[in-house]
């Protein structure tokens, strides 16, 4: 019996430096939370792969992280090649991280014109204080980008609330768009198997053909 091949979708996360794109990888990795104080920096690309489970279905998510090289011109074609999924990150307590996603959405558009698009307002654990990007910022930013966001969440890195419910539903969504091509692979992959009695039959009644 041949294994089932389980599609493998790349999804990307950009956004500013340090507003918590290696602390969603990690969450993804293996859900844990590494304080600033403790972090080391990271240098390089990084992806790893998740099994989910949506309906009949099953999905791979690789997740991408640029590991600290958001600034290096170079890696944006490697980096956003082939991406399914985009992940819009900014920090609810930086401002400017939320302004800065028009540019990043115009790289996503440029480079990886097919990838769904989310945003995801990381640092949700404010506690006492403001934040400084609200849910009206969040949806008139949405509404200006004329249907190109696929959905909107709220995260928090270090409780590690939002994030699993995010990925969650970035699969289903995914699913849901290549619904059509992952039912066409599984065809392929098992293949069209003739009937043995009416392969039989088809060649006795073209042999009984009267000329």
């Amino acid at each position: 019996m041949a294994k089932v091949r389980i599609p493998t979708q790349k999804v990307i996360l950009c956004g500013d430096y340090g507003v918590g794109k290696s602390s969603l990888f990690r969450r993804f990795t293996n859900n844990t939370f590494v304080s600033e104080t403790d972090r080391k920096s990271t240098l390089g690309l990084d992806h790893i792969d998740r099994t989910y489970e949506v309906d009949d279905k099953q999905i791979k998510l690789q997740l991408w992280d640029t590991g600290g090289m958001e600034r290096v011109a170079s890696v944006t074609s490697s980096y956003y090649k082939f991406a399914e999924g985009a992940i819009l990150v900014f920090a609810l307590d930086n401002a400017a991280s939320f302004h800065s996603l028009s540019q990043h959405l115009l790289d996503i558009v440029t480079y990886a014109e097919n990838a769904k698009i989310f945003i995801c307002g990381n640092k949700c654990d404010l506690e006492d204080r403001q934040p400084q990007v609200t849910e009206s910022d969040v949806e008139a930013f949405s509404e200006q980008c004329h249907s190109l966001i696929s959905a909107t969440y709220k995260t928090s890195c270090k409780t590690g609330d939002g994030v699993e419910q995010m990925f969650n539903d970035i699969s289903r969504v995914l699913v849901e768009a290549n619904r059509s091509k992952m039912e066409l692979q599984a065809l392929e992959q098992h293949g069209f198997k003739i009937d043995a009695y009416d392969e039989a039959e088809a060649t006795e009644e073209g042999n009984s053909c009267v000329c």
